[in-house]
């Protein structure tokens, strides 16, 4: 059938509007695309005056990384100081689980006071160790991207502690494993262990015991360490008192 001219010019109309369609659908997934690398940007410092809402994306990622420097100096200047684990319930080492029967076996012949000088030593050895992780926290907060800073930013009150066990728990490990095994010889633990042990096995019939001490005392160090980054940086976002400079106010909203 010969095309009449309304079909011709249905057609033409038609063609105009998926024509139109199709550069709307461009253009926005362009613009959507120049907008992920302007907010890039922002976060790198090549245009932090740029705004979103009353803050800029680098007031906003410089006042986090302000924050978690001074709540990971606070937590490492806490724990890394003498009796920083020994005497905090929250964070306190205990014996290993498996020297339960240890401690109670000795104390049944008077001598518990040698498996408390352990676990003192347990925690002497984890405050020594505790510096060594403020240049790894400096080191993570430094390698935040804009995704990480952005994420912890809308995520729950420990998020950043969540990104620094992620980032920094295998190099915190490494770093603090071989202070705290010269620790523990240092300050006499492995010389206790081994009496200890010497005066259990003197003992009849108790059962076999044995504990890796550097890294039961790596983990529970680590453990301690993290504990109080989440405790620092809840109190940081919710106490107006935690947030001691302007930039963090403005940022966290505390008038």
């Amino acid at each position: 059938m010969k095309p009449t001219l309304r079909h011709i010019k249905n057609n033409q109309y038609l063609c105009t509007i998926f024509s139109v369609v199709i550069f709307l659908f461009i253009t926005n997934t362009v613009y959507a695309e120049n907008i992920f690398e302007k907010g890039l940007q922002l976060f790198t410092g090549s245009e932090e005056g740029e705004s979103q809402g009353d803050l800029t994306v680098g007031e906003i990622g410089e006042a986090f990384k302000e924050a978690l420097r001074i709540g990971s100096d606070n937590v490492v200047s806490q724990l890394g100081q003498e009796d920083g684990f020994n005497t905090d319930a929250a964070v306190h080492i205990p014996l290993p689980e498996e020297f339960e029967i240890v401690k109670t076996t000795m104390d049944k012949i008077g001598m518990s006071f040698m498996v408390d000088d352990l676990e003192l030593k347990l925690n002497r050895a984890a405050e020594e160790a505790t510096p060594k992780a403020k240049e790894l926290f400096l080191q993570a907060i430094t390698d935040m991207t804009f995704e990480d800073v952005m994420n912890i930013y809308n995520g729950p009150d420990d998020s950043a502690t969540q990104y620094f066990q992620d980032k920094m728990s295998p190099s915190l490990a490494k770093e603090m494993q071989p202070i705290i095994e010269n620790s523990l010889s240092q300050v006499g633990a492995v010389k206790t262990y081994d009496d200890v042990i010497a005066q259990y096995k003197s003992i009849p019939f108790v059962p076999d015991v044995k504990a890796n001490l550097t890294n039961y005392v790596t983990q529970k160090g680590m453990d301690g360490i993290f504990h109080y980054m989440a405790a620092e940086e809840a109190a940081i976002r919710e106490n107006p008192a935690k947030q001691t400079t302007e930039l963090l106010k403005r940022v966290f909203g505390a008038e």
